[in-house]
């Protein structure tokens, strides 16, 4: 009897496994519904609904300047307006190229999307750099300080910035493009984001085997940052490629316009089928860049967002 009680004794004070809580959501329509036959096809219809006119939304401006292009200016005219050009003339987009100096403008602009793209590595990789590994004093409120300037509505500096310029007597000079696009907190975030899953043994080993600062940025960090590299690049560039406002203020002289500024000031005296032709042949380098490295954006964005 003595042994029966102990066993029973120990019985009751061992522990019971918990049961496992299974959380249901309410949604508004129920899993059972959504897995029947009519639930499949309404989820299905639903979904290439919505993806069908998220595209159309997206691609109907482009396809319109590219068919304005083709159009003649009495077409453009009419209305209501017809969706498809009657007569296709691919010529415009020769007589844009001619009437806009498509070639020198495309060449100013990417000009200064290089100098922009060198001076935004050079700043704002050294400054990510500097924030994540060295970690010097007040690291994280200069940080803040540099996020706090994405909450500034971009027009709200545009008047000090140039003023500055023009204190420095860069109009019409490169520097006054590259220099306000050297510093930029959302390139300085998403790269200290990176190197921040950059392992710290990595860095200690190079120390250890007598490397400096410049030396591990250049021989360490560098190597492995390749992909957040490359989607900084990209955005750098593009955003000095599409740049109205401060290239409109600063490069002035007629030999020195972007393509966008160019193709503005221009746009009064041709017709607006060669307008559309000068769009299209200036939106062509941006659409190549995209899909020739859409993978590196997507890979890039999320490089370092999950450490370990």
């Amino acid at each position: 009897m003595i042994a029966i009680d102990t066993r029973v004794a120990a019985g009751r004070r061992r522990k019971r496994a918990p049961k496992p809580i299974h959380v249901q959501f309410r949604t508004i329509v129920s899993p059972h519904q959504l897995n029947s036959r009519w639930g499949r096809r309404i989820y299905w219809l639903v979904l290439v609904a919505v993806v069908v006119l998220c595209t159309l939304a997206f691609v109907f401006p482009l396809y319109w300047m590219v068919s304005g292009a083709m159009k003649t200016p009495e077409e453009i005219a009419q209305m209501p307006p017809t969706l498809f050009p009657e007569d296709p003339a691919f010529g415009n987009f020769f007589e844009a190229w001619e009437l806009f100096d498509i070639g020198t403008l495309l060449a100013n602009t990417a000009y200064y999307s290089l100098g922009a793209w060198l001076f935004c590595m050079a700043v704002d990789v050294t400054a990510a750099y500097a924030l994540s590994k060295l970690r010097p004093m007040f690291g994280n409120v200069i940080l803040g300080a540099m996020l706090a300037t994405l909450m500034i509505p971009p027009m709200v500096i545009l008047i000090p910035l140039y003023v500055t310029i023009v204190d420095l007597g860069l109009l019409n000079n490169p520097w006054g493009l590259w220099l306000p696009a050297a510093a930029n907190g959302f390139n300085i975030f998403l790269l200290k984001r990176f190197f921040d899953s950059i392992p710290r043994e990595l860095i200690e080993a190079a120390q250890i085997d007598g490397a400096g600062p410049l030396r591990v940025l250049r021989s360490v960090v560098l190597p492995v940052s390749r992909p957040i590299l490359g989607v900084v690049s990209i955005f750098t560039i593009v955003t000095s490629f599409k740049d109205f406002v401060l290239p409109l203020l600063v490069m002035t002289d007629s030999e020195k316009m972007t393509i966008s500024v160019g193709l503005s000031q221009t746009a009064g005296a041709v017709t607006q089928n060669q307008v559309m032709g000068g769009l299209v042949i200036a939106s062509i380098p941006m659409i190549i860049v995209f899909f020739v490295f859409q993978r590196h954006i997507m890979a890039g964005l999320t490089a370092g967002s999950i450490k370990g």
